[in-house]
């Protein structure tokens, strides 16, 4: 699961971007800043995508927002064979592909 959280920390703006593991709560990954850009959520998938073993397919659900739906997101998806728990805005699978 990811989304990105916006902070207040002393007058000003902070960005998480993270990607959760469902299962047990890790953290797997994440990326602050201090401006909610695409490359906060790039460098995360980043990060994330390291730590994939050979043949893992793990399924990713967001909001949908802006970020998710950006074509360099679609790509780096369909690069890695990450499976989008919502291929797109409104539309919901009850069971993954």
């Amino acid at each position: 699961m990811t989304d990105i959280t916006e902070f207040k920390v002393n007058d000003q703006k902070l960005y998480l971007s993270p990607v959760m593991d469902l299962y047990n709560g890790e953290i797997i990954a994440f990326q602050t800043g201090r401006r909610p850009v695409f490359s906060l959520v790039k460098h995360m998938l980043t990060s994330a995508f390291d730590r994939l073993k050979p043949g893992d397919r793990p399924l990713l659900h967001s909001d949908q927002g802006w970020h998710y739906r950006h074509p360099n997101y679609r790509r780096m998806m369909v690069e890695k064979e990450y499976c989008a728990a919502c291929p797109g805005k409104e539309i919901v699978w009850t069971m993954p592909p």
